[in-house]
């Protein structure tokens, strides 16, 4: 119930998901609670817009949906078509009450399937999600770097930080003083939040 799956695509964007990736597991070093794996259409390896190669742990077609806790959906330069079965997996589990991330042009997708028509969302602007004629959700659109409504969290490429502080708002990942000094933290450098962090400023 606690799995969070990282969607992995080709071209997928390297700097999106970091601080969501990084931020689970140190959320899980403090109190063990999110599962997290990488899933694909298939098993084969994809490459990162940066070249990285990565290897799925388990593909679409073997996910649960009542195990999935948050699915999380990196911006590429495919998301103009295909990605079914992942846009199927979403779906589902919006309907289901659970949570799914997209960040940059995996808002693409979810405007392709109608799913942020009736949602507050954010995107990279809003000519960005026009550009899927299915696409009806023009008066939710927030010109806002990050927006949670309901089981849906989206954001711009730029925004991976506040994506990050969405997602982990919304997993309860971090108390809200902890979460609060990590986006302080790595929005402003100042050791003030480190101190905070660490314990050291109490």
């Amino acid at each position: 119930m606690n799995a969070v799956l990282l969607y992995l695509t080709d071209s997928m964007a390297d700097w999106e998901t970091g601080y969501v990736t990084g931020g689970l597991a140190f959320a899980n070093e403090e109190q063990p609670r999110f599962g997290f794996l990488t899933v694909a259409e298939n098993t084969e390896p994809v490459s990162t817009m940066g070249g990285v190669r990565l290897l799925p742990d388990i593909t679409l077609a073997d996910v649960d949906p009542a195990d999935i806790a948050l699915l999380v959906l990196p911006g590429a330069q495919t998301w103009e078509s295909g990605h079914d079965q992942a846009l199927d997996l979403a779906e589902k589990l919006i309907a289901a009450g659970r949570h799914v991330a997209a960040i940059c042009g995996a808002t693409l997708g979810l405007a392709r399937r109608g799913l942020l028509d009736e949602r507050a969302h954010t995107s990279n602007a809003p000519e960005f999600l026009t550009a899927a004629p299915e696409y009806k959700g023009q008066a939710h659109y927030r010109a806002e770097r990050a927006v949670t409504d309901g089981p849906v969290i989206t954001a711009g490429g730029t925004a991976p930080l506040e994506f990050a502080r969405e997602v982990f708002a919304t997993l309860q990942a971090f108390p809200p003083d902890v979460l609060a000094a990590w986006y302080g933290l790595y929005s402003t450098g100042e050791q003030r939040y480190f101190e905070q962090l660490t314990g050291a400023g109490s």
